[in-house]
C-alpha cells in the first residue's frame, strides 16, 4: 500500500512539491460527496420583493432586504456621561458644595432623577448601565482585576447581554465611547490579546480612552478603536487627557448618523 502510495507522490512531484502538498491538503479538507449545499430558497429573506429567473435580464434586485436599518428621522443625538467613583450628593445640582454650572443648565433642561441603583465599584456599576441588567448576570461582580472563577464574577460580559450601544447600532446610530473603560478582562489589556471584550465588539463604531481602571492624565495609556497609540503631545506642550476627551467628543459629532456617545 505505502509503496503505490509513494508511487503517486513520486508522479505529483513533477507539478512541484508545492502543488503536491496542495492537492493533499484539498482531498483531506473536501467535503463529502453526500453533503448538500444550501438551497437558494432557505436563504432567501422573506420580505425580498425582487424577482429571481433563470436569466439576469429578467431578474429584478430588491436590496431592502439588504440595506441597513436607518434611525427614524428627527432622531436624537445621545450624550451619556458616566462620573466615575463621585457620589452626588458633592454635586451643586443635587444641593452639594461643588459648583457645576453645566451641569447645573444640563439638569435644569431635562429631567433629575433621585433614585440610582449603584454596585459601588466601576467595572460593576457600568456594565448595567451598558446592559440594563444586574452586574452578575454580566459577570461583573466586582472590577475586572479581581475578576475569579464563580458564577457572575468571571469578568466577561456575555453575548446575550446586549448593551445599548448594539441595540443603537443595529437601528442606524452611530456609536462613540470616550475616556474609561474598565470593562476588559485584564489578561485581554496587551496587544497581542483577543478583542471580545474591547468596546468596538460591543457595539461601538469608534473608542477613544483607556481600558483600565486609572491612568496618568499627562501620560494616559491611550487607546483608538482597537489599538495602543501614543498622546499626540506631552504635556510640555499643553496636554492634558480631559482636554484631549473634549475634543474627541467635537470630533464625534462632525457624522451624519444619530449620535450616541458615552462618556
Amino acid at each position: 500500500m505505502w509503496k503505490e502510495k509513494f508511487a503517486k507522490l513520486k508522479t505529483w512531484s513533477s507539478l512541484g512539491i508545492g502543488t503536491a502538498v496542495a492537492l493533499g491538503a484539498g482531498a483531506i479538507a473536501s467535503p463529502s460527496r453526500g453533503a448538500e449545499q444550501a438551497q437558494p430558497s432557505s436563504i432567501t429573506p422573506k420580505d425580498f420583493k425582487g424577482t429571481i429567473k433563470l436569466d439576469v435580464r429578467d431578474s429584478v434586485p430588491d436590496w431592502g432586504p439588504y440595506t441597513p436599518k436607518k434611525a427614524p428621522a428627527g432622531a436624537p443625538n445621545i450624550l451619556f456621561i458616566l462620573y466615575d467613583d463621585t457620589g452626588q450628593a458633592s454635586w451643586s445640582t443635587y444641593g452639594g458644595r461643588i459648583n457645576m454650572p453645566t451641569l447645573d443648565k444640563l439638569a435644569a433642561r431635562g429631567l433629575t432623577y433621585t433614585q440610582w441603583h449603584t454596585c459601588a465599584l466601576s467595572s460593576p456599576t457600568r456594565s448595567t448601565i451598558l446592559t440594563g441588567r444586574n452586574h452578575h448576570l454580566n459577570g461583573m461582580a466586582a472590577i475586572t482585576e479581581a475578576a475569579n472563577g464563580f458564577p457572575g464574577q468571571h469578568g466577561r460580559i456575555p453575548a446575550q447581554c446586549a448593551t445599548l450601544a448594539q441595540i443603537l447600532q443595529d437601528n442606524g446610530w452611530s456609536t462613540f465611547w470616550l475616556g474609561k473603560n474598565h470593562n476588559v478582562p485584564e489578561q485581554d489589556i496587551a496587544s497581542g490579546a483577543s478583542r471580545k471584550q474591547w468596546p468596538l465588539q460591543m457595539g461601538f463604531d469608534r473608542f477613544y480612552g483607556f481600558l483600565g481602571g486609572e491612568t496618568s492624565q499627562w501620560y494616559p495609556d491611550l487607546v483608538e478603536d482597537n489599538r495602543f497609540i501614543e498622546p499626540p503631545y506631552g504635556p510640555e506642550k499643553g496636554y492634558h487627557l480631559s482636554k484631549d476627551l473634549a475634543e474627541g467628543i467635537t470630533a464625534s459629532t462632525n457624522r451624519r448618523n444619530p449620535k450616541f456617545v458615552g462618556e
